[in-house]
């Protein structure tokens, strides 16, 4: 039986409900009240969807977005809302933390607030932009009224939307002498995000200032700021946006040598017994990493939560959390008839040291692993990254938990090659 949220469930009774499917063939779009939902499940929780990974599954199954319209209404239709974050480089410049500051934990960022703040009085911010800043706006506040046309993936057409009095949220607001810069924070990896969360706010602003907006998304995870600005080339067009620039930041020192990896392996005495938890089908470390750093932010989460709060579908929860819990990161048990994940002691030790301890941690905790172990040795030995079938050959004598089949070998094996190549990547 395949995992359904309640998201899913009640957006399914919805559509039947009012038909939706055959009104979007017939009208291109359906518009739908709070009121509506409400009958179902709460408006707030089944409307919120940063990530297209979060959709419902009716949504996917037939290439729906929704968006609001007023504070009360809302659109669906096929509508191309979401952009893919572009691949860009990692280099990371270190900027210094302010020695006068008492009421901040600079090693403890743990909301999106204090992201901002930080970003903010390290100069981070200013060095992204490049004037001089000063804090103006932020929090909850009216689009106003303004009409946008956005992509229909479906018909290849563009539609018009008005949109009038819908509520927004600005996570930091900063004016200089030539711009506005508005920012979107999260504390969470993904790989695309919701348009709306910039571009409505940039329709406001436009509207009421003569400066320039410069429109700002800022995602912290293990330790690195990394900022994104996004430019709209057609004020009226929704999809008209543009990566203008990108920076990463840091306020640690991120150097990890090849000779600090090669100082833990050398010190691993002997691997543990593989675990009796499926063996890890997680092929993005830093996602294994950004898990652990949600979990240590809010101590526990539901598989429903996690499933509908963050970048991940109903599966791929299912294997970063099986990760986690096969390094003894995360843990697992029911609580009120729901499966609820908390980090373990280690996971918490780990979380709480700076970049580079930490991260050599995760190797530690990587290396003791026979398979991995077996593989990174492989990979120095013959100073060539592994075939798949050599990967397999280790798997096969390490008697893993519970994978007989090649199929399964295969799909485990692209997780040992990327989480060695994470390991690897620490040290170039």
């Amino acid at each position: 039986m395949t995992y359904e949220t309640k998201n899913d469930k009640a957006w399914s009774k919805i559509f039947d409900k009012y038909n939706i499917v055959d009104e979007i063939k017939r009208n291109k779009f359906y518009k739908i009240k709070s009121s509506q939902i409400n009958e179902f499940r709460e408006a707030r929780l089944m409307t919120k969807f940063d990530y297209k990974k979060n959709l419902p599954k009716l949504f996917i199954e037939y290439s729906l977005s929704i968006l609001p319209i007023t504070r009360g209404d809302y659109i669906i239709s096929s509508f191309e809302a979401y952009h893919i974050f572009e691949k860009l480089n990692n280099i990371v410049e270190k900027v210094e933390t302010p020695m006068n500051i008492e009421s901040i934990n600079f090693e403890s960022i743990t909301s999106e607030s204090t992201t901002v703040n930080i970003a903010y009085i390290t100069g981070m911010l200013e060095d992204f932009i490049g004037e001089k800043l000063l804090p103006t706006v932020n929090g909850r506040m009216s689009s106003e009224e303004f009409k946008f046309y956005i992509n229909n993936g479906k018909s290849k057409t563009r539609q018009e939307i008005l949109v009038k009095n819908s509520q927004i949220e600005i996570d930091g607001g900063y004016e200089s002498e030539n711009f506005l810069t508005l920012i979107e924070v999260k504390n969470s990896i993904s790989e695309d995000f919701l348009i709306r969360q910039l571009y409505y706010p940039f329709r406001l602003w436009s509207n009421r200032v003569s400066k320039n907006i410069r429109n700002i998304f800022l995602i912290y995870s293990n330790s690195i700021f990394s900022f994104y600005e996004y430019g709209f080339d057609d004020l009226h067009d929704y999809n008209s946006l543009v990566l203008k620039k990108h920076k990463n930041y840091s306020l640690e020192d991120l150097k990890i040598s090849l000779d600090n990896i090669f100082e833990i392996f050398d010190n691993i005495e002997k691997n543990i017994k593989e675990p009796e938890i499926p063996f890890p089908q997680a092929d993005k470390f830093d996602r294994v990493i950004n898990l652990c750093e949600i979990l240590y932010k809010k101590n526990s989460l539901t598989r429903e939560q996690i499933t509908c709060e963050y970048d991940f579908d109903v599966r791929q929860t299912n294997y970063y959390t099986d990760a986690g819990r096969y390094l003894d990161l995360i843990n697992r048990e029911k609580v009120d008839g729901n499966i609820t994940y908390y980090l373990t002691k280690k996971g918490k030790k780990i979380l709480e040291k700076k970049y580079k301890h930490k991260n050599l941690l995760f190797v530690e905790t990587i290396l003791i692993h026979k398979v991995f172990y077996a593989t990174f040795k492989s990979y120095t030995e013959k100073k060539r990254a592994l075939e798949k079938h050599e990967i397999i050959e280790i798997m096969k004598k390490s008697d893993i938990y519970k994978v007989k089949s090649e199929s399964t070998y295969s799909r485990r094996a692209s997780t040992v090659s990327s989480w060695i190549n994470w390991i690897l990547n620490l040290g170039r």
